[in-house]
């Protein structure tokens, strides 16, 4: 997939060209090209103020237990993961041990997890426990390449992103909160989207 909508807005003809530059190689080289759907961004250095508004491809699903590893039942009521994908394995354990405590899970080696689930809970259930978010990985390396793309010095900012709507701000200077959505808003209307 590649980015429908992508345009620079700037009063300085040199200033647009020369962002439009900077964003497409910043997109590029953070491989988000295939993610982001639409942006605009809005840059005017006279009042300062950055602002970048888009939206984003479906990301896919919450990452699940059943995803990275078969659960199955021991006689004692444990539930017996067998890992099947290690990349999750970190986020898997730190999202048993916040359910469960540490002393009720546990890990005889890398392929394998032991889960001790309270009286009464269905072991089965560890298969629908969240362990990751797609979208939350990509929203950070998001708000990363915007931070590129913002002109130097633009350290006051306000990020934005839900259900496939971002929106990053950044000035020199205090953004209050009405000033910002009122930025957004106008910004957010040029690609058809309304918060």
């Amino acid at each position: 997939m590649a980015i429908e909508y992508f345009v620079v807005e700037s009063p300085e003809e040199r200033g647009k060209q020369a962002y439009e530059e900077v964003a497409n190689d910043v997109l590029l080289d953070h491989d988000l090209v295939r993610i982001v759907q639409k942006i605009h961004i809005f840059v005017d250095p006279g009042v300062p103020l950055f602002v970048a508004v888009g939206t984003t491809h479906p990301i896919g699903s919450l990452i699940r237990v059943r995803d990275a590893a078969d659960v199955n039942v021991d006689e004692d009521g444990r539930a017996i993961l067998s890992v099947g994908d290690e990349g999750y394995l970190a986020p898997m354990l730190k999202a048993l041990w916040e359910r469960y405590g540490k002393e009720h899970v546990d890990q005889p080696d890398r392929f394998s997890v032991l889960v001790s689930v309270p009286a009464g809970e269905d072991p089965r259930g560890i298969e629908e426990i969240v362990i990751a978010d797609p979208e939350e990985g990509v929203y950070k390396d998001l708000v990363y390449a915007l931070q590129i793309i913002a002109p130097e010095g633009f350290k006051v900012r306000r990020q934005y992103h839900k259900e496939g709507v971002f929106y990053y701000v950044a000035s020199e200077d205090t953004l209050p909160v009405e000033v910002v959505e009122t930025v957004v808003a106008e910004q957010l209307k040029k690609i058809g989207v309304v918060l």
